[in-house]
């Protein structure tokens, strides 16, 4: 049966917009007629997210698919490294498992750090021959994100068969590289690397563009990179992708997905045809995307917007079928009660989060900007007098935590950190990139103890402790999804968020925030489960 959709066609290919007529059949655009129609919305190719982690978003593929959809997104590039860090392969599998069961395309990679790196415990390792295994797979489709750039500058071994089995295998590499410049930069895309979502500015874009790679411009939760980047859009059309990285389940609901950054986009005045390049054309071509693009013989998977400029989507259509009109999603979602996990410790003491007071009177104090995910750090000179290292309130030093999740019992790791402004009270969590072990900070041990506990008792989640305040989001899958739906997240989640902004946060993003303090492979100072990390030596470092 032949379906006629009507409108203003945007068409990338022509870089035209025109009246028309699309005409679908089976799937697939038989047709597509200029001739002058009566309707006044506008038809473009459906969204794809270039580089994004679904764990983020703290539900499950299936469930992301629901809020995804209705923002336009048709497909999403994606790397399970969260869960796989957290359950190895058996993540990676549940994932393609439960997002075969709704109409979005999910295009995994093989997640080729896990661990990150030795400096941190993992719950799984996937080494070159597990790599292999996945890479040829039909439903994996690149090698993910190469974040032991020191390895692959340096010459590791184990690294370099990865890469070598990705070629061998004839599927792209994804990078990992901020602020690498000058002679480390070309060994490394010379190594087989073609994208990069971490520049910081466009310098540093453009270096690695004019090297060979394709930049993906970032706008996540807490990861922010759009506005530093975004000339690229019209200077490098032909070299730009889009994406969100990492994004929470409100920022979902409240500003959308793919859509938010074309709007922004829009918003400056940015060619629509390379905006469309960048978030659709580009992605597909370089991963080789079984996606629509809207031209004849191509997959029906296209979006029907009211205007260029608020760009609300109306209705999204993949395979031809309309799966979002309305604002009501139009497909079934049969949900899972299967739930997988790796949580072992046993819950902790408070005495465990004392530390002594030394000799030396400077501690080091990991210190960062809001939206960015590099950090820096200074001396902080402290009383001596005392006999233990406590948060400093008046100058916002506050204690910050790392728990191994992995065994029974674990010691934790303590370090302190500037900005977060907790003022009474803590917040904790076992989504700690890039190992998920359980990460807090706090104004003082009692609700740090108490912020870290419900997280136990939880076998994962986000909390929040206040004196008698205690609340927490459970996510029962590796802890770092539920089978909740997105709404039912949200509204926990934004509770949770609110009551850290009571206590004296001022951050855009606390919990995400959070999570990044213990990636180490993004420089300078980091907190993992074996101990401060720095970034820049690659090695750790002492308090």
């Amino acid at each position: 049966m032949l379906q006629v959709i009507k409108g203003n066609i945007v068409d990338v290919y022509k870089e035209k917009i025109y009246k028309g007529e699309v005409h679908i059949k089976d799937k697939i655009i038989v047709n597509i007629k200029e001739k002058e129609v009566p309707e006044n919305h506008y038809i473009l190719p459906g969204l794809i997210d270039a580089h994004m982690h679904i764990e983020s978003t703290m539900v499950t593929p299936s469930r992301f698919s629901q809020i995804a959809i209705k923002h336009g997104t048709v497909a999403v590039v994606t790397d399970p490294h969260e869960i796989a860090n957290v359950k190895g392969i058996e993540g990676i599998d549940y994932m393609i498992d439960d997002s075969k069961s709704v109409p979005m395309k999910f295009f995994f990679g093989a997640p080729s750090c896990v661990p990150a790196t030795n400096f941190e415990t993992s719950g799984a390792e996937i080494n070159s021959t597990d790599i292999e295994n996945l890479l040829k797979r039909d439903d994996i489709f690149f090698l993910s994100e190469m974040m032991n750039y020191p390895g692959v500058i340096f010459n590791d071994k184990e690294v370099h068969k990865k890469l070598k089995l990705a070629k061998k295998y004839n599927k792209r590499i994804d990078g990992h590289a901020p602020g690498i410049y000058g002679d480390k930069i070309t060994k490394y895309i010379n190594a087989g690397i073609t994208t990069d979502h971490e520049c910081l500015n466009t310098a540093e874009a453009i270096d690695k563009i004019n090297k060979g790679m394709l930049v993906q411009i970032r706008e996540g939760s807490a990861a922010k990179n759009f506005e530093a980047l975004h000339t690229l859009i019209d200077t490098h059309p032909n070299s730009i992708m889009l994406c969100t990285d990492d994004s929470h389940p409100d920022d979902l609901i409240n500003l959308g997905h793919i859509d938010k950054i074309v709007r922004i986009a829009l918003n400056k005045n940015h060619n629509i045809f390379n905006i469309l390049k960048a978030t659709v054309l580009n992605p597909i071509k370089h991963y080789n995307l079984p996606v629509g693009s809207l031209k004849v013989n191509d997959f029906a998977d296209l979006i029907i917007v009211d205007n260029l400029n608020e760009f609300n989507i109306l209705k999204t259509y993949i395979n031809g079928e309309c799966v979002f009109e309305n604002n009501k999603i139009k497909f079934s979602l049969k949900p899972t009660n299967k739930t997988i996990n790796n949580f072992k410790l046993e819950k902790t003491s408070i005495y465990d989060l004392k530390i002594k007071t030394e000799k030396k009177s400077e501690i080091k104090v990991i210190t960062f900007k809001d939206g960015d995910l590099m950090t820096n750090y200074f001396t902080h000179k402290i009383n001596s007098e005392n006999k233990f290292i406590e948060s400093d309130l008046e100058n916002d030093i506050l204690k910050i935590v790392v728990i191994n999740r992995y065994n029974k019992k674990s010691k934790p790791v303590i370090g302190f950190i500037n900005n977060f402004n907790i003022k009474n009270g803590a917040i904790a969590s076992s989504i700690a990139h890039d190992s998920h072990n359980i990460i807090a900070v706090g104004s003082n041990d009692k609700d740090i103890h108490n912020a870290i506990n419900k997280i136990i008792e939880n076998k994962g989640g986000i909390s929040v402790s206040s004196g008698e305040y205690l609340d927490s989001l459970e996510l029962e899958i590796g802890g770092l999804m539920t089978n909740k739906d997105i709404y039912t997240t949200s509204k926990k989640y934004t509770e949770l968020d609110n009551k850290t902004k009571e206590i004296g946060s001022k951050l855009n993003s606390p919990f995400m925030t959070l999570s990044f303090m213990a990636l180490l492979v993004i420089p300078k100072l980091k907190i993992g489960d074996k101990g401060l990390f720095d970034g820049e030596k690659f090695e750790l470092t002492t308090l």
